[in-house]
């Protein structure tokens, strides 16, 4: 006989705890599923503005993150894509001859840098009162015009021939106190590299520039005529062998340059570079034994003086330079003397 199925308690039990039980986890899904929004305060921090971003957007401000040193990276806000470093050591230059740092502020666009006869509209501030740098916009052509033999025009030359069109940059002067040198080059026109000149153009040149230093140095400015001399120099050393022989009188007129300037080290390399092509040459022997003298080198500078009396026995600047050194030697000769008798004394 067969019996009729009973549903146990139990089994019903089961099946209100399974319902409830999907229930629940339905329930669960739909919670996980749902976008947690996020707390108030970290919602004002994503649209509040970036302090780093405020300076930017400054003009005033970002030249003092430019001008300032490296930034603590500790302490600047957003991604690295969105706020650049205010200085990275790209951002500097170092002119060869040691004469100033250049510190990129804004950089310019292009390629392409000013050259010899370049027309350059540029802006300057933070020369001393009285340098003679004009105040505002000024055009200023490159390799050309007595702007070059100012005590500023060899600095900023040498600054231009490193900048791009647009570029602002300050100039960092080797024991100079007070703010930096800004410099602005807003345009210029196409110029020329020397070695595209013809040889006659910078013959040419290089006569313009010696004349222009012996102007200068009859006039008692010796600094503004080395500077001619130079670059006449510099033009004429890209011609091929033997070269000019315009070399050798400006390697001579440059020595007489540096003497007077205290600087018998490179007054006395000029001279060897004129007694390299004549050996007889008597202002190059006379200024060479100048110069040996001042840096102590007697014996050496009583040679050279010895030889513009041999061939000029009458040269009074000669004899005149000949009696101090001897006149030193001397002292150097006593005071070596008293030395050596209270070493051995």
């Amino acid at each position: 006989m067969e019996t009729p199925p009973v549903n146990p308690v139990g089994e019903k039990d089961t099946s209100q705890a399974q319902q409830q039980w999907e229930k629940n986890l339905d329930l669960t899904t739909h919670i996980r599923q749902q976008p947690r929004d996020p707390p108030t305060e970290t919602l004002e921090l994503k649209v509040s503005p970036d302090p780093d971003s405020q300076i930017l957007e400054n003009p005033q401000e970002t030249e003092k993150l430019a001008t300032g040193l490296e930034g603590d990276s500790d302490k600047s806000h957003g991604s690295a894509s969105e706020v650049p470093e205010p200085f990275q050591d790209s951002d500097l230059w170092y002119c060869p001859d040691g004469s100033f740092i250049k510190k990129i502020i804004i950089r310019g666009h292009g390629l392409d840098k000013p050259k010899l006869g370049s027309r350059c509209r540029v802006q300057a501030f933070g020369f001393t009162l009285g340098s003679g740098l004009p105040e505002g916009w000024t055009e200023l052509t490159m390799g050309l015009g007595p702007w070059r033999e100012e005590t500023w025009g060899e600095l900023i030359e040498k600054c231009l021939e490193s900048m791009c069109q647009g570029e602002q940059a300050e100039l960092q002067l080797p024991g100079r106190s007070g703010p930096p040198v800004r410099l602005t080059l807003a345009s210029f026109t196409q110029g020329r590299d020397s070695w595209e000149l013809e040889a006659t153009e910078k013959e040419a040149l290089a006569r313009e520039e010696r004349a222009r230093g012996t102007e200068l140095f009859r006039a008692g400015n010796p600094e503004s005529a080395a500077r001619c001399y130079g670059r006449a120099l510099r033009l004429l050393l890209t011609l091929p062998p033997p070269g000019s022989p315009e070399r050798t009188v400006l390697h001579a007129n440059l020595a007489a340059c540096q003497l007077l300037l205290g600087q018998p080290h490179l007054a006395a390399q000029s001279c060897d570079r004129v007694l390299e092509r004549e050996p007889g040459h008597l202002k190059a022997l006379y200024r060479r034994g100048v110069a040996q003298a001042a840096l102590g080198n007697l014996e050496k500078a009583t040679a050279d003086l010895k030889k513009v009396l041999a061939v000029d026995p009458k040269n009074r600047a000669a004899q005149e330079e000949l009696g101090k050194v001897i006149i030193q030697g001397k002292k150097q000769d006593a005071g070596l003397a008293q030395g050596l008798r209270k070493m051995f004394g």
